[in-house]
Order: C-alpha cells, then sequence, then structure tokens
C-alpha cells in the first residue's frame, strides 16, 4: 500500500515534488466501460473528464483480441478487437476527455467534504447506515495519488469511476503443482505474446478451461500455428454459446475432457506434458510444450480495497447499487470490475449508463444510506448489482445478473424472497449453466421492504 494512502486518518500532506491538479470526474481504467462512460460524461457537460490507465496503450482486452464479433449489439456493425478498441478511444478523446496511459494509481490521498473518510463502515450518509440520510452539501472532494513517467501527481475529483476490470488467475493462484517450465499462460498472456509481441508459442498446446475466452485461446493458438492437443473443464459439458460458427467447428474438431482437472505440470525448462486427473479417479498425460489457463476471473479490486470500499463477498468487486454507487460517496463503479466476465458490450452499455448518476451527484451530492443487500444461495455464486433501494431506481440494465456454481435444467425457478415472503418467481427460458451469465428480472424491487434484511435470491 502506497504511504499516502490513509482512508482513516486526516489527509496526508502530498511528498514533496509531487504535482497537484483538480479534475471534474476521473475514470480509472481505460477499457470499453470507462472510455464509454468518459466519452458521455463529457458529451453531457461533466466539465474536465480525465482518464487514466497503467497500460501504455489504452482499449483494454478488447486491443488483443483480433477476432471479429466485437461491436454487433452496440454499434450494429462487427469489428475487430483493436478496432473496437480504438473507436471507444476515439469517441472519449473526440468529445473532450482527456486520455492518460502508463499512470498508475497507487492509492487513495485524501478526502475534503460532508461524508467521512474513505472505509469508515455505518456512518451516517452512507450505505449501510442507520436509517437514510444523504450528504447535505455538494459532492466530495477524492484524491488519488498517482506515478507516471513524467513524475509524481495528486489528482483530486468530484466523482470517480472505477472501471478497473478484471483478470485471469494464472496457475500460482490455481495452486497447480508441478515444475515452472516456461510454456505457460493465461489467455491475456497469449494472446499478447502473439499479437503484440509476435513471439512463438510452441507446437502443441492444452487448452485449461471450455467457456467463451477458451475458445478465444483456440483461435490464437490455431493462427500461431499451434496444434490444439485437448480442451479440458472440471464440468460435465463445455460452457461456451455458440454464437457463431466458426466456434461449433472448433468444439468438433478438439478433444473435450470433461469432468477433469490438472493434477501436475511436467518438465524442466520447457513445459512437455501435463498430467489430468478425471472425477473417476483415472489419471492421464497428455503430451504438450505450451498450456493456456483461461477463465475464473478475479476482478481487479486492488485500488477499491485500499480505499476501505466494502466489497460483495461472492462478486469480489465493489458492492454497488442500481445507479453503480458503492458504499464510498462520490466512488461509482462499472464493467467487469463488478461482474467478472461479461461481454465488452455489456461493459460498454454500463459505461454509459453511469453517466446519470455520476451527473446527478455533481449537481446535488446527494448519496444514499441504508439500502438492502441482494444476497444469493448455493448453487448461485453471486449477483450484481448487489444492494438495492426500494424507493431508488431499478437496475439500468433492466434486470439482475447472475452466475452458478451446477449446471440446472430447464424447469429450474429463481425465486426473490425477503424474510421468508416472496418477492419474484420466475422460470428459467433455458438451463442454467457455470460460466455464462443468467438474468433476472428486477420488476420485484418496488415491493421490497428497506427494514425487512436482506433479499435472498434461489434457484430450485
Amino acid at each position: 500500500m502506497n504511504a499516502t494512502t490513509n482512508p482513516g486518518g486526516p489527509p496526508a500532506a502530498p511528498e514533496p515534488g509531487r504535482r497537484r491538479r483538480t479534475v471534474d470526474v476521473l475514470v480509472i481504467g481505460a477499457g470499453p466501460a470507462g472510455l464509454a462512460a468518459a466519452a458521455r460524461l463529457s458529451a453531457a457537460g461533466a466539465g474536465t473528464v480525465e482518464v487514466v490507465d497503467r497500460e501504455e496503450q489504452a482499449g483494454g482486452a478488447p486491443r488483443y483480441c483480433y477476432h471479429s464479433g466485437f461491436g454487433l449489439r452496440e454499434l450494429r456493425r462487427p469489428m475487430s478487437g483493436p478496432a473496437y478498441a480504438r473507436h471507444w478511444c476515439d469517441l472519449a478523446t473526440g468529445a473532450g476527455a482527456v486520455l492518460r496511459t502508463g499512470v498508475c494509481v497507487t492509492g487513495w490521498a485524501e478526502r475534503h467534504g460532508p461524508a467521512d473518510p474513505l472505509g469508515h463502515e455505518n456512518a451516517p450518509g452512507r450505505m449501510g447506515g442507520s436509517g437514510r440520510r444523504d450528504a447535505p452539501t455538494g459532492p466530495n472532494r477524492l484524491a488519488v495519488d498517482t506515478t507516471a513517467p513524467d513524475g509524481l501527481e495528486r489528482l483530486t475529483a468530484g466523482a470517480v469511476v472505477l472501471a478497473t476490470g478484471a483478470r485471469e488467475r494464472p496457475r500460482g493462484a490455481r495452486l497447480v503443482p508441478g515444475t515452472r517450465p516456461a510454456g505457460v499462460f493465461t489467455t491475456g498472456e497469449l494472446q499478447q505474446s502473439v499479437h503484440q509481441h509476435h513471439r512463438r508459442i510452441g507446437r502443441r498446446a492444452v487448452v485449461v478451461g471450455a467457456e467463451p475466452v477458451s475458445y478465444s485461446a483456440v483461435r490464437t493458438l490455431r493462427a500461431a500455428g499451434v496444434e490444439v492437443a485437448a480442451m479440458i473443464t472440471d464440468q460435465p459439458r463445455h460452457q461456451a454459446s455458440w454464437a457463431s460458427e466458426l466456434d461449433a467447428r472448433l468444439h468438433r474438431r478438439i478433444p473435450l475432457l470433461t469432468g477433469t482437472t490438472v493434477a501436475e505440470l511436467l518438465g524442466r525448462g520447457r513445459l512437455r506434458g501435463v498430467a489430468l486427473r478425471h472425477t473417476d479417479g483415472r489419471t492421464t498425460t497428455v503430451a504438450c510444450d505450451t498450456v493456456v489457463f483461461t477463465g475464473d476471473w478475479i476482478p481487479d479490486h486492488e485500488l477499491a480495497r485500499r480505499g476501505g470500499i466494502a466489497l460483495d463477498r461472492g462478486t469480489r468487486g465493489p458492492a454497488v447499487d442500481t445507479s453503480f454507487r458503492t458504499a464510498a460517496p462520490g466512488v461509482f463503479a462499472v464493467g467487469n470490475l463488478l461482474h467478472a466476465v461479461e461481454p465488452a458490450g455489456t461493459a460498454v452499455r454500463e459505461g454509459r449508463l453511469v453517466a446519470g448518476p455520476v451527473l446527478r451527484y455533481l449537481t446535488d451530492g446527494t448519496w444514499p444510506g441504508g439500502q438492502v443487500p441482494v444476497e444469493v444461495a448455493a448453487p448461485l455464486r453471486w449477483v450484481a448489482p448487489n444492494r438495492i433501494d426500494p424507493h431508488g431506481p431499478r437496475p439500468p440494465l433492466g434486470r439482475f445478473t447472475l452466475r452458478t456454481a451446477e449446471p440446472t435444467g430447464r424447469l429450474s425457478v429463481l425465486v426473490v424472497s425477503q424474510g421468508g415472503r416472496v418477492l419474484h418467481r420466475e422460470r428459467l427460458r433455458r438451463g442454467a449453466v457455470p460460466n455464462r451469465p443468467l438474468y433476472a428480472s428486477a420488476d420485484w424491487i418496488d415491493r421490497a421492504d428497506p427494514g425487512g434484511g436482506p433479499v435472498m435470491i434461489t434457484l430450485g
């Protein structure tokens, strides 16, 4: 944690040589969600809008995804990932937003205004506090410390939009035993190696995972001239939604080993194979010089955590309400930081929709308190958004997004209840599948009791 991070105490004085600057809105993360938010806010007259990103290039993960299919819903035309990234960069800067790359936000610095410091729990006027009290005057001023090639800086803003996205869990975090040979990638590392650095990958690969991003890894491997020996998943079937004939053809041609996990990586210097374990106890070794771990997403929540912003225990991203407001007044969150991982088009839509709540906050400085948590029970894993105000707006997307840990049949029913009282019930149109989104209606929100305790969503 940076030395200037001080969420629970008085403002820390900036160290010598750190410049100070003020903007109206600071967007942290220059992926599709952050760029779309900046474009909409700038076009709507939010004042000075600045986007910062630690990467040297803006655009987020799409800039490494060379397959087409981006932009079909929101732009009505197919685009490659890099073209899609350029589109949103151009839209944001064309609207007047300032885009700065190679800038790392190292921590929260200080907070000025009527609300308590970042991270202070259960204070009046804060989400989770007693009753409903709003900030009585204008918006708070939030400040973060940054480091960049041109030096250190303290940026103060009237509102902050977190759009830091998500990342795949690497081999080490999955606790896969074995040696540490070359040839081990995540999908993002693979795409960067192939499309940005033009490195030779290998000859024969195993892909761990069978969800949409896994097939993206397969396409990248084949483009690099690598044979895909097998795809493996611990689930009883693949989790891809067949949006294209290409994915269907790939599925037919590549062996898919279900109910299977990686037991060990083999080889010294260079990977020479993977040991696999099946659910029935059998073990197998597949010869390969490359393995790609796909999916198993982790929200990039480090900055939110450093500020003491409440995280949802299911998504592990910031807990947010239906207007993308976190537990810290003035701090909003959008995109795959909230729900790892949804398509880029969903992140863009959230980036556009957060502009309205941000503009309202900049105008009146109000922030709700005493909101109702929304929770899930197994086999459901998480829900987003995960806070509601029964008297407030419905989710901008008109629905809640959920994930399940186990596959279910078409006859399954989602039940929304509070304190034993059923608020909503709906039958699934199709079975729920792990690693694919499941949606629930938001029509029940106004039936929730503000003092009735958490709302629970179950699947039966």
